[in-house]
């Protein structure tokens, strides 16, 4: 067929003209890893000269993971999907794309996902940089289940990684706690264990842009505190309800919501809204504080790891981020396809 012309409805079928049977995209192995580097409260509640306690109370942060100086992102995010292969069983040349969400990859050019499939061995794939801020993994899921779904790939690798920390004005009282570095990695197959359900994926582009943003001049971010909390509460709260809906579920069903670990009050008031049990709730910011991009698969990871993702548990991943960006979806964990 020559470019350019329309594909009739008839191309889409296989040749006895019955409709290709659809297929599921799952989550087959996760991974993530963090600097060694462990950062207290306690030297930056100094510098900002506040009380003990103060980024605590503020934040539920109680620890963040600092990159070391000659660390790069693309090592960092390769070590997160190291062990999401091994959890897999996979070896990385088996992989057909490689999507990695960052906002902090190691120079303007080139992206971070070509020197991260690099890193791994992968060979000559497909490497594409997904930029939706905090947003970025739920964003970069959604897209690897529809290119498995569509049958355009088989195994997707999707990283969320970010080192924060060299984005962060350490004078800031908003955010000079707020952020930490850090890793997490799925590896998406056909009829993967962890099945991918429906996402909804929403953005603000009028009033997000004036709440968090960061030059390239002077590459630090800057945020309006209390009206991004509202907006996200008000996002996250909504894209569960909405995600939740289109898996034809209902809250009560969901038994493990992962939330972007951005601020433990954040997650409280989440919770609330929707009146859920607080233990349902995945809450690990205190030990790594906003790692962006890379919150959702450590925090699946952490749920994985307390024992929260049985067979047949229904989870919800959500977050929001710079932009403003939203999104959601659910996960049926440890069901194979027949």
């Amino acid at each position: 067929m020559r470019s350019g012309q329309p594909l009739s409805a008839g191309a889409l079928l296989p040749a006895n003209g019955s409709p290709a049977p659809v297929r599921t995209a799952g989550i087959a192995g996760l991974g993530m890893a963090v600097p060694e580097q462990v950062v207290t409260n306690e030297p930056i509640s100094r510098r900002l000269d506040v009380a003990d306690g103060w980024i605590e109370t503020r934040t539920g942060i109680r620890e963040r993971h600092h990159a070391a100086p000659d660390a790069t992102l693309s090592a960092l995010a390769a070590e997160a999907a190291r062990e999401a292969l091994e959890s897999a069983d996979m070896e990385a040349t088996e992989l057909d794309l490689v999507l990695v969400a960052t906002t902090t990859q190691d120079e303007m050019l080139p992206n971070a996902a070509p020197r991260v499939a690099a890193e791994l061995g992968a060979g000559q794939i497909g490497a594409i940089d997904i930029g939706a801020a905090c947003t970025g993994f739920v964003s970069a899921l959604a897209l690897a289940a529809g290119q498995v779904e569509s049958g355009r790939a088989e195994r997707v690798l999707v990283v969320g990684a970010e080192i924060m920390s060299r984005v962060v004005d350490p004078d800031d009282r908003p955010t000079a706690g707020l952020f930490g570095d850090g890793a997490g990695a799925a590896i998406v197959t056909a009829g993967g264990p962890a099945r991918l359900g429906p996402a909804v994926q929403s953005s603000d582009g009028v009033d997000g842009p004036e709440l968090i943003y960061a030059t390239h001049h002077e590459r630090v971010i800057h945020m309006a505190g209390q009206d991004t909390f509202k907006n996200a509460v008000l996002r996250l709260s909504e894209s569960t309800v909405e995600a939740v809906e289109a898996a034809e579920l209902t809250l009560d069903e969901i038994d493990v919501f992962v939330y972007h670990q951005a601020n433990g009050r954040i997650l409280r008031a989440v919770g609330e809204r929707l009146n859920l049990p607080s233990e349902r709730v995945v809450d690990c910011i205190g030990s790594y504080a906003n790692t962006s991009a890379a919150t959702i698969p450590i925090a699946l990871v952490e749920a994985q790891r307390a024992g929260m993702l049985v067979p047949g548990a229904k989870v919800l991943i959500s977050a929001f981020g710079a932009g403003f960006t939203w999104g959601a979806m659910t996960i049926e964990w440890g069901v194979e396809d027949a």
